[in-house]
């Protein structure tokens, strides 16, 4: 369940964004006319897509030409598709917060990076859809794997807790998931009075038992147990709003892909179980790997899926 924001090397991109553009070309090859240069499970990469992922590694200085282009868009397809097949990508309104976070960081607006973007040969479509794969991929990954480096043995826990010579004390948090649902073809028309609706209802939840007996009284309301959840595995986008949030009652809303939520906590305690001290290890262990630019569960994911892909280049 673990989350984290996008890489580094989404951020590297934004950091060196605005001082390259402007002694960088404009990319012409993504004004040239559109052929298909890769198709991966049925899914077309066109020329133009590989052009503006060359004008993009150019910005990061990375190497640009159409071949490393062309296989960075198979590895970004490949992991979209993964994403979609587990519907766990980030929700439109993160993506374009991002985009904001990353305008703001270079002393921009979003007009101006959107148009320092169309000058690159990039693009604000392109950009916001790596934005989107980097930030919902680590979600993958750790959903898949249960963290850096999977499950503990008890050898490497008990050494682990001598080592520390305290066993971690850690916050256990008992939620639920109230959405008021938003369909994809009435988003546009509804999603405003559904995140009124949302906020309005917060002050009458009458608490997780009888939270069933609530969503029923609302238009098309679900609400899901999450069950118990520690604080190391709390997703990244949810965290500062459960921490700001007391016992017993409701966080902000959000603005997601199935529409608008908040999370209800049911109950928290301070615990120092096996388990507790299992995950803090675990998340101890990701944030170090992180600071690396290093996981080494990505790149065996990401064969897993090239292995099973049928790729077709052009």
């Amino acid at each position: 369940m673990f989350a984290m924001t996008a890489t580094r090397k989404l951020a590297l991109a934004a950091a060196v964004l605005a001082a390259s553009v402007f002694v960088q070309p404009i990319a012409r090859e993504a004004q040239a006319a559109s052929e298909i240069a890769a198709v991966v499970n049925r899914t077309a990469i066109t020329s133009t897509d590989v052009a503006r992922r060359a004008a993009f590694l150019r910005l990061q200085r990375q190497k640009a030409d159409t071949k490393s282009a062309r296989e960075a868009m198979v590895e970004e397809i490949l992991k979209r598709q993964e994403v979609a097949r587990l519907k766990m990508s980030v929700s439109t309104d993160d993506v374009d917060k991002a985009f904001e976070r990353f305008a703001a960081g270079n002393k921009m607006n979003p007009q101006q990076m959107s148009q320092i973007l169309d000058r690159a040969g990039v693009g604000v479509e392109h950009f916001k859809n790596y934005i989107a794969v980097q930030m919902s991929w680590p979600r993958l990954v750790n959903a898949r794997y249960g963290g850096a480096r999977g499950r503990m043995s008890n050898q490497e826990l008990v050494t682990r807790m001598m080592e520390n010579k305290e066993k971690p004390v850690t916050t256990e948090y008992f939620l639920q998931q109230v959405i008021f649902v938003v369909p994809s073809a009435k988003r546009n028309a509804i999603l405003g009075k559904r995140q009124s609706e949302a906020n309005a209802a917060r002050g009458k939840f009458p608490g997780c038992e009888q939270s069933k007996q609530f969503a029923a009284g609302y238009l098309d309301v679900s609400v899901r147990d999450l069950g118990r959840v520690l604080a190391p595995e709390m997703p990244a986008e949810w965290k500062p709003l459960i921490e700001k949030t007391p016992a017993n009652g409701t966080t902000a809303t959000r603005v997601t892909e199935r529409g608008v939520e908040f999370l209800a906590i049911c109950n928290q305690r301070q615990v120092s179980d096996d388990l507790a001290a299992e995950v803090v290890f675990r998340a101890e262990d990701l944030g170090k790997e992180q600071k690396g630019g290093q996981n080494p569960n990505e790149k065996k994911y990401l064969d897993e899926l090239r292995g099973k892909a049928v790729i077709e280049y052009r």
